[in-house]
């Protein structure tokens, strides 16, 4: 793809994005346009997807989602193991991170499905799905992380443990409103009659990759607030936030590929999936879940490094490697 792959307007206007922020602009975003661009990607994609549901292979479908909590809860376990050799970074605030890059970045789906659709490459329904489950298992590990921290810490000072509110937290986890929107959604495109859908397809297709070029043009500007607080995150975390999408998106074409038997469309997307970190659904409940981390450093990665690095390099660069896993 070379060049061209970055020359989409999705990937510019996060670029310009980006530049406006460096050249101190005054452009920025009215006070909840953001969230409503959000909510509106959320349910094109996800009525797409439902859609195509309705029409696909029911035995894929529930594999795709045993596969999807699969790698929700592995993805973090790596990621807290890198994180914390020779006790680099303390437990709490891997634990934090690690929930992170086990969930998923909805704004880093959308985009390489724009790349897909402006390359005309076909992709199955599945990783939409596969997008909605595999944002709540990683904040359950995380959180699962932080207790057993606690109580091993308390044993060791002789302190009484800090008691982990649950209800709370796996409420946040299964609620949060981006996987309300998209399962909503999903569920509707599925069951919905085509006659009715059609009449909403102007609004949820038409002015889509309009709307995400605005999404994307915002992305930019906040990715490069981050870039101040990247000196004091350290070698270390700024590596992670390269090292470990590589690693998850490796898994996901392995995943996608092998045990799925994902075309080169969907199989890509499913590496996408897995290579992205939260910074909608996961932040607010590690900082609830997990107060002696430091939210700096988990927003900072997965917003200021991962996000960038996925969008320009991570999107051209699995999609090469899926071809070759794949073949042509």
């Amino acid at each position: 793809m070379g060049i061209d792959s970055l020359l989409i307007p999705a990937v510019m206007f996060f670029a310009l994005g980006v530049i406006a922020k460096l050249i101190n602009s005054d452009l920025k975003f009215p006070e909840g346009m953001t969230k409503g661009i959000s909510i509106y990607l959320l349910m094109a994609i996800g009525l797409k997807g439902g859609m195509a549901l309705g029409k696909a292979d029911f035995q894929l479908a529930i594999e795709s989602i045993i596969w999807a909590t699969i790698i929700g809860f592995i993805l973090p376990i790596i990621g807290y193991g890198l994180l914390r050799f020779k006790d680099k970074i303390n437990p709490f605030d891997a634990a934090a991170i690690s929930a992170h890059y086990g969930s998923v970045s909805a704004a880093t789906f959308l985009t390489a499905v724009a790349f897909l659709e402006m390359s005309g490459v076909t992709y199955e329904s599945y990783p939409i799905v596969m997008m909605v489950i595999m944002e709540s298992p990683a904040i359950i590990v995380g959180l699962m992380i932080a207790a057993f921290t606690r109580k091993r810490l308390a044993a060791k000072e002789g302190t009484q443990k800090v008691k982990t509110e649950w209800g709370p937290l796996l409420h946040e986890a299964f609620t949060n409103g981006s996987v309300v929107v998209l399962l909503g959604a999903l569920i509707i495109g599925a069951t919905a009659s085509p006659e009715s859908l059609s009449k909403v397809m102007p609004f949820t297709q038409d002015i889509f990759m309009g709307v995400l070029c605005l999404f994307l043009l915002d992305m930019g500007m906040e990715a490069a607030k981050k870039l101040d607080t990247l000196k004091k995150a350290g070698i270390t975390l700024v590596a992670f936030g390269v090292i470990m999408p590589l690693i998850g998106g490796t898994l996901g074409i392995i995943i996608g590929g092998t045990m799925l038997g994902f075309s080169i469309g969907g199989t890509f997307l499913l590496a996408i999936l897995s290579a992205s970190a939260s910074y909608i659904a996961v932040p607010p409940a590690m900082r609830y879940g997990v107060p002696e981390s430091n939210p700096s450093y988990y927003l900072t990665l997965s917003l200021g490094v991962t996000f960038p690095f996925n969008v320009v390099i991570g999107i051209p660069l699995f999609y090469q490697m899926t071809i070759w896993y794949i073949g042509a």
